[in-house]
């Protein structure tokens, strides 16, 4: 069996962090939510692993200096392929896939037939977290043998996914982003396929928003009498395209936290719960209560850093509070009022506090921003 993932999505929903970046290399607990992914498939005993990259885009950028708008090419082909690499860091063979255009799940599908090379498949969504991992269903789709296998989960908002019919463990009916859905089961990011799915990705036309959709793949194999069966997962699943989700994911990857002290902690410092912080980092008169994580070579002067907390590596914090947040690399946060809570700091950041009279609010914003004041 192999396996095919899936990481040419433009992360919409993440901007602005993901107008500089791939959404599936924003880190939850300190380490790309992609890899996740590629660790479960080598934990489930694949080797070889073809994934779909998107292709470089131009983007309006603000100049730092100018604060004019400038264009900038954006590739996260390249920032993928420089992270994973061959794979072999993993246990893995890899193969990247290039999709010309963002044009669906089953077009990802369809240009992949030829690596597949007529083998049965796992598809995995590259920003997808499944915390127990992929393991019984590969186990369960080889012993089967169904056309097709898809992990469904109980969700409050099925409209906002892909939903499931089911007669006992087989599908009868998917609908994408249903108005009114028939039931609560939504397709996790998960799917299991033999050769079979390519008919049925040669079948399928574009949806009204110009995309071949995996569900209306699925659904023409269900019509055409093919077995699809589905396994409802009890375990800890998020789809982590936006930054609740983000945060959510971060603080069950937290849970399991162990507890390793690599950097400098002073005798002024309290460290509560489980910590880990990476080496070179230096935390002076500070308390630290986990689970949290601190990257390498950081600085937390005078500060609070609480539970649930992803510090990335060079980040310098000092005299400011902060939990349930996710701070990406070389971003300072200096002398900060408030307690800064569920937010997702992207890489170089600045955030500081100003004694400049009259006080003000000063502002440096990319597209899809969000910023909430008190």
């Amino acid at each position: 069996m192999k396996a095919l993932v899936l990481a040419g999505g433009r992360g919409t929903r993440l901007r602005p962090i993901t107008h500089t970046s791939a959404k599936q290399l924003v880190p939850v607990a300190n380490k790309p939510v992609l890899f996740y992914g590629l660790e479960a498939i080598g934990a489930a005993g694949i080797r070889e692993v073809g994934i779909v990259v998107g292709d470089p885009r131009e983007m309006l950028q603000p100049d730092h200096r100018t604060g004019q708008l400038v264009t900038v090419m954006v590739n996260t082909q390249a920032e993928i392929r420089a992270a994973v690499g061959d794979g072999s860091a993993f246990g893995l063979e890899v193969t990247f896939i290039e999709q010309e255009a963002a044009l669906g799940l089953a077009h990802a599908v369809k240009i992949a037939e030829p690596y597949m090379a007529g083998e049965p498949f796992v598809m995995y969504l590259g920003d997808n977290l499944i915390k127990d991992g992929i393991s019984p269903f590969v186990r369960e789709f080889a012993a089967e043998k169904p056309d097709a296998q898809i992990l469904l989960a109980h969700v409050k908002t099925p409209s906002e996914f892909g939903v499931a019919e089911l007669e006992g463990d087989r599908v009868v009916r998917l609908e994408e982003k249903p108005k009114q859905p028939h039931s609560d089961l939504a397709l996790v990011g998960v799917y299991l396929f033999n050769a079979t799915i390519f008919d049925a990705v040669r079948a399928i036309r574009p949806s009204r928003r110009g995309e071949l959709e995996i569900t209306d793949a699925i659904q023409h194999l269900i019509s055409s009498g093919n077995r699809v069966r589905s396994h409802v997962i009890t375990g800890w699943w998020k789809d982590t395209g936006k930054v609740e989700d983000m945060l959510e994911g971060n603080r069950m990857m937290l849970g399991s936290l162990e507890t390793d002290i690599r950097g400098v902690v002073d005798q002024a410092s309290a460290v509560e719960g489980r910590v880990s912080i990476g080496p070179g980092t230096v935390v002076e008169r500070s308390r630290l209560r986990g689970p949290l994580i601190i990257g390498a070579n950081a600085r937390i002067i005078d500060s609070y850093v609480g539970p649930f907390t992803a510090i990335a590596d060079e980040v310098e914090l000092s005299h400011s509070e902060i939990e349930h947040s996710i701070v990406l690399e070389r971003s300072k946060i200096h002398d900060v009022p408030r307690r800064i809570e569920s937010s997702l700091i992207g890489k170089d950041v600045v955030v500081c506090a100003s004694d400049a009279r009259p006080r003000t609010h000063r502002l440096t914003l990319g597209d899809s921003s969000r910023v909430e004041l008190s």
